[in-house]
């Protein structure tokens, strides 16, 4: 499963899942924008930046990084990519690192840095510690829903369907939240066609419905 690639696109189209993640506010996403950076006359790209908005340039930048790889090398690359791009913007002042693994065991303990990675700058996530399903919101539900088991993804699937359809957000944000729940799905079943995968999560019917469709426009 093209890990990455699904997650930078949940933070794209719902911002606040990263608040929530730190267990702050959601309504602080407001204004924020998540992109990749390319750091001048370098190597290196930040594949996930959420910069605040213009009006507030005292709220903290957070570089966000997905590792489901073991990777010796990662907190040394994270740390020289966070301190290139705050020499390359010297406005920026306050700023946060969070580091997402889906448990514990990709993680490689890095001794020589271990006083950086103690500090409230970087924050460690690891999704398996997430909680049970139920008790997530439908945000973090389809982040934890990345790292459930095959055998139980489509039961946790349509579960979290019907918890986004019976919440109170807008047709817009309605129709994207099951899309992005329908393309992990489709990820974790590669074989399977958009038509199976419709069928066994239920959506042909939700579709049809007048509210899906105008979302979907929108």
């Amino acid at each position: 499963m093209q890990t990455d690639s699904l997650f930078y696109a949940l933070f794209q189209s719902v911002p606040s899942l990263l608040f929530e993640l730190l267990e702050r506010d959601p309504t602080e996403a407001e204004g924020y924008q998540f992109a990749s950076v390319e750091l001048k006359q370098t190597a290196f790209r930040i594949d996930g930046v959420f910069r605040p908005p213009e009006d507030t340039p005292d709220a903290p930048i957070y570089f966000v990084e997905v590792q489901f790889q073991r990777d010796p090398q990662l907190y040394r690359r994270l740390l020289s990519e966070v301190l290139l791009y705050l020499r390359q913007n010297p406005v920026v002042e306050d700023w946060r690192a969070v580091v997402l693994y889906p448990d514990p065991s990709i993680e490689v303990a890095e001794r020589s840095l271990q006083e950086f990675l103690e500090t409230s700058r970087v924050e460690v996530i690891y999704l398996n510690e997430l909680g049970a399903m139920a008790e997530l919101t439908p945000g973090l539900g389809i982040l934890r829903l990345l790292i459930e088991p095959v055998e139980t993804v489509p039961e946790a699937a349509r579960g979290l369907i019907e918890r986004v359809q019976q919440g109170s957000r807008s047709a817009v944000d309605t129709a994207r939240l099951i899309e992005l729940i329908e393309t992990i799905v489709v990820y974790t079943f590669p074989r399977r066609s958009r038509e199976e995968i419709a069928a066994m999560l239920g959506l042909s019917e939700l579709r049809e419905t007048r509210v899906y469709q105008e979302g979907r426009e929108e």
